[in-house]
């Protein structure tokens, strides 16, 4: 009798523990799909900044390397030996003086046959005057004489090389007792003025004037700033890239700015009403090279916009379209959106 009663009990119990176990399985799952709707139900959280629209100068930078305004080449059109060099790299030279002497010993001879020639056409001249030469005689030494001067004046250009400018000498390519060849024997160029060209897009072509200011900056200086103007608006665009050349003169009296500087030249092309949005609005589209923002519309979703940026203004951006004026958009929470998603307003 005690063993039949242990035994119910023993069964009493394991019923009891079933019960309890299918009766907390049950509430586990109620209480997982409470969270699941919780879960779905939450929106993503967004913050929003106002849009706004002011006056926006139109200004374009442009890269380019600093070059001088005058370059010449000096060398002889004649294969002659350099007898000396009178400058070197880096040196002052003025106009006209002298930078290279060629060796002179043709030159000499020629002064000489040329002499000789002056003594012999003044006694044909003599005799012809009396009837005692011939036309034909009087035209042939004169024509040796003057073929010979000529020669004299060009191998005499050839033999002292001269500076056309006044500049700094920039190369040399020999030195004493060499044979010129085709390379010039020295390279000078101006340091005042100097220019630099940059390439702008044609739809600006209307508004670059010859003579509009532009400041410069380069990297040797940081951020100081060179005043430049435009020098030449070449007349034609390139086809392929839609951009036309304009030249940029800065007078560099001073003479700190070199050629072949880094130089960074920003041009004004006046003021338009633009939409201005914060930087931190802008996402980059991976893979595409596009950028977009998201815009909070009245019935609390998000509209996946694409915009076309202008410049950079401290933490701003000008957008030239794709976000009207007087919009909301989105500067935080953007990861977590997508296009017509409804999104929950922080402040």
């Amino acid at each position: 009798m005690t063993k039949r009663f242990c035994f119910h009990y023993v069964m009493l119990g394991l019923i009891a523990l079933g019960a309890a176990a299918c009766s907390s399985g049950k509430g586990g799952e109620k209480q997982s799909t409470t969270d699941q709707a919780v879960q779905a139900d939450e929106k993503p959280k967004v913050k929003l900044a106002q849009v706004t629209e002011r006056d926006v100068d139109q200004i374009e930078e442009y890269t380019a390397t600093v070059e001088s305004d005058v370059k010449n080449n000096i060398s002889s059109n004649a294969a002659l030996r350099i007898e000396k060099v009178l400058v070197d790299v880096g040196d002052a030279v003025k106009k006209g003086q002298v930078l290279v002497k060629m060796d002179a010993s043709n030159l000499v001879q020629l002064d000489l046959q040329i002499k000789n020639q002056e003594i012999e056409f003044k006694r044909i001249d003599e005799l012809y005057k009396v009837g005692g030469a011939s036309k034909s005689e009087w035209d042939n030494i004169k024509t040796q004489l003057d073929v010979n001067r000529t020669a004299y004046n060009t191998m005499k250009e050839n033999t002292q090389l001269i500076s056309p400018i006044n500049g700094v000498v920039t190369a040399r390519n020999y030195d004493d007792g060499d044979m010129a060849s085709t390379s010039p024997i020295l390279t000078v160029e101006t340091l005042a003025p100097v220019k630099m060209l940059v390439n702008v897009s044609e739809t600006y072509y209307p508004k670059v004037k010859k003579g509009m200011p532009v400041s410069v900056k380069l990297d040797t200086y940081g951020d100081e700033v060179f005043a430049g103007k435009v020098s030449i608006v070449y007349p034609t665009i390139d086809p392929a890239t839609h951009t036309f050349p304009v030249e940029i003169q800065l007078a560099n009296a001073d003479q700190r700015v070199r050629p072949g500087m880094f130089a960074r030249a920003t041009l004004t092309f006046g003021v338009e009403r633009r939409t201005v949005i914060p930087d931190m609005a802008i996402v980059k589209q991976m893979g595409a090279g596009d950028y977009y923002v998201f815009i909070y519309e009245a019935n609390g979703t998000v509209t996946r916009s694409v915009v076309k940026l202008g410049r950079r203004m401290g933490n701003e951006y000008e957008v030239i379209s794709g976000v009207p004026a007087g919009s909301r958009v989105v500067i935080a929470g953007q990861n977590k959106l997508a296009n017509k998603v409804a999104v929950d307003v922080v402040k």
